[in-house]
């Protein structure tokens, strides 16, 4: 369909790029149309695993063209082949793939014929990266990536026999989605393994079309590491290149591999994996030695696979045999299950009904017989059942230990630190000794002490803990698994208060890259790490990179999560600040006002967010001379931050000194002295 030619671009920038030109003579409007999808989808896409596009336009004999990256490398069977690389460096080398389709799936769009000669290997920053080259015979799944959306002519394939899917090989109406692509990956996955394709390529090219269908259709692939033990001789090269000899591969191969492959090699695509990141996470569970989602088809889906190949051979040989042998393997299988899942319920039954019966005795209180007329507040609730919790549960550490992790994040969460903290200490010292330092829920609790730790200011104590679960969480998790990414975010956040500008900006914004990636661009996750970055700026009083974000997350809030959400209210609050420190004060004193306003009924006067908003709206009033309102605003921030902080603490003592300033100029020398004396002797930092 196309020339391509290596060229060196001049302007705006000097590099070698490579241009695709319509050859001549095939410039039909079906040709032209496919040419111009191929420019815009990959113009769509910005993606470390996708070459980027440039330029485009026409040639002076009309022809088009455009020029996109030049890609200095070679196919991924090949580079890994003449690398020698290992088993799990091919496996961390197709998870960057699985990355770059999945990219592309979000944007929209169906490569349709991955193989390896589409997937280039370049080295950046000394380590193997993919490039995915080639989509001219992409679709559009979510929008036409062109004016005039290509059509895929029916009786007509598209792709390359060896990689195509059972839909793409049958020619039929049956439409050709994302799974199609993750068909294409588990052949590559297959070849990158066993050395050696599903299916022999010299005979699918040798047959008709309706046999390449009924192949690809019908047909079962062996096991990869069947597939090794039968290549003979071959498997010596094989097993050579990848440093092990053929027995010990396909022992490695047997198990793990064999299962994901052959699940994104499914012949009906609802048992495929529904995206490429999924079969992403199956191989990263597989190198992180977790347990993986793909596992062995069963007896039944093997035995109706045979039966539709075979209708009337399996109807009139041996129907009852067949059945027999059947039912057989089913009883074996299923009883085995019955008894792992009989164990396991009654494990979680039992952990259940203590759980139950906990939370039962806990809101007994508010029947009147147990209340005996009082009225109880959440804080009264929380409290009653820590000392419950010790008390019932003292033979149930494990289930102890997960309540008082729970009830200890609450406190966090309402602002109550001094009351989550033995709470949180207790329940990670007990999942340290019961469930070990890498077990997920002990990484959950220890992260949240840190996050306490966070709030009181406590930031040499909370930096070594985050660093610590950060690596654990990567080495149990992966590095991009949602938790590992939480972690990174709770340690810029930590960075950005200790004004370590350069080291919050660096962790953040990888952070947030692979959260959208990973998690979407709309994630309360994603939306937090946002959040953090515009902070991060307006404390480098960078207000014109701060205030778009700002709006950003104030918008994807609301709509997410409605007015009254704290997220939203804290999003408010982050907007006005940046007003304030603009001097824009009639923009940011209703959203100021609104904020507090919602953040008392929502978190209470004593809330530390409360409180940090009326201590902002009290300064900011202080810089109008507006000295009654400031005053106002001031005191009910110190009273709030005493309740919830101690009288002590450094955003008490920031609303003190405000006061004394606030006094002072407005010219009330005998208060001022009176908040003054109310100073520790060595005042801590401001807020």
């Amino acid at each position: 369909m196309g020339e391509v030619w290596l060229a060196e671009q001049s302007q705006p920038v000097h590099r070698l790029v490579a241009i695709k030109i319509i050859k001549a003579g095939m410039d039909t409007a079906q040709v032209v149309a496919r040419f111009e999808t191929e420019r815009q989808a990959l113009a769509m896409m910005d993606h470390p695993a996708i070459a980027k596009v440039f330029d485009g336009g026409t040639t002076p004999e009309g022809r088009p063209y455009f020029a996109m990256e030049y890609v200095r490398g070679e196919s991924i069977t090949t580079y890994c082949e003449r690398q020698r690389l290992s088993l799990n460096q091919r496996l961390e080398l197709f998870i960057q793939l699985c990355e770059g389709v999945q990219h592309a799936h979000q944007k929209g769009i169906i490569h349709r014929d991955l193989k390896p000669s589409n997937i280039l290997v370049v080295l950046q920053d000394d380590r193997p990266a993919p490039r995915i080259i080639d989509f001219g015979v992409a679709k559009a799944i979510a929008q036409p990536v062109a004016e005039h959306p290509l059509l895929t002519e029916l009786g007509a394939i598209v792709g390359t026999r060896e990689y195509m899917s059972p839909e793409q090989a049958d020619m039929t109406p049956l439409d050709v989605d994302t799974r199609s692509d993750v068909y294409s990956l588990g052949v590559v996955l297959y070849e990158l393994l066993a050395g050696a394709l599903p299916f022999d390529a010299h005979a699918l090219r040798e047959v008709g079309r309706a046999e390449v269908g009924r192949t690809i259709r019908d047909a079962e692939p062996l096991r990869p590491s069947a597939r090794v033990m039968e290549l003979g001789a071959i498997s010596l090269a094989v097993a050579h290149d990848r440093h092990v000899d053929p027995a010990r591969l396909a022992r490695q191969l047997t198990g793990d591999l064999d299962w994901i492959t052959l699940k994104a090699l499914e012949k009906d695509r609802t048992r495929r994996y529904q995206t490429a990141n999924a079969l992403a996470l199956d191989v990263r569970r597989h190198l992180n030695n977790e347990p993986v989602s793909a596992g062995p088809p069963s007896g039944v889906y093997r035995v109706g696979k045979f039966v539709r190949r075979h209708r009337v051979g399996v109807a009139a040989a041996s129907a009852l045999a067949v059945i027999l042998v059947a039912f057989s393997a089913v009883v074996a299988v299923q009883a085995s299950r019955i008894a792992r899942e009989r164990d396991r319920a009654n494990r979680e039954a039992t952990a259940a009904k203590q759980v139950a019966d906990f939370l039962i005795g806990l809101f007994n209180v508010s029947d009147p017989r147990e209340a005996r007329g009082s009225t109880l507040t959440a804080r009264e609730i929380l409290s009653n059942g820590g000392r419950q919790i010790e008390q019932d549960l003292r033979d149930q550490p494990e289930v102890q230990a997960r309540l008082q992790a729970t009830i200890g994040n609450v406190y966090v969460s309402l602002g109550l630190y001094g009351e989550a903290g033995p709470l949180l200490e207790r329940a990670r010292q007990t999942q340290m000794r019961l469930l070990g330092p890498d077990n997920p829920e002990t990484l959950t609790t220890t992260n949240q002490l840190a996050n306490l730790y966070w709030h009181q200011r406590k930031l040499n104590e909370a930096e070594p803990i985050y660093l610590d679960v950060i690596e654990r969480r990567r080495r149990v998790l992966g590095d991009e698994h949602p938790d590992t990414l939480k972690t990174r975010f709770d340690l810029a956040s930590l960075y950005s208060v200790q004004e370590r500008w350069n080291e919050a900006e660096r962790l953040n914004l990888t952070t947030l890259d692979k959260q959208r990636r990973v998690l979407g661009a709309e994630h309360p996750d994603t939306v937090a790490s946002m959040n953090n970055l515009q902070y991060m700026y307006h404390g480098q009083q960078r207000y014109s990179d701060a205030e778009p974000i700002a709006r950003e997350v104030l918008e994807i809030t609301r709509r997410l999560r409605g007015e009254g959400h704290p997220d939203t209210l804290r999003s408010l609050h982050n907007l006005a600040t940046i007003y304030d420190a603009t001097g824009r004060y009639q923009q940011a004193e209703p959203l100021y006002l609104e904020a507090i306003a919602g953040k008392r009924r929502v978190l209470g006067d004593a809330h530390s967010s409360t409180c940090r908003s009326l201590y902002r709206v009290g300064l900011m009033y202080k810089k109008q001379r507006r000295y009654a309102e400031a005053e106002s605003a001031a005191t009910a921030a110190y009273a709030g931050y005493v309740r919830s902080m101690g009288a002590n603490h450094e955003f008490t003592t920031g609303a003190v000194e405000l006061l004394v300033a606030l006094y002072s100029e407005w010219g009330q020398p005998a208060k001022a002295a009176e908040w003054r004396a109310k100073l520790p002797k060595q005042a801590e930092l401001k807020q």
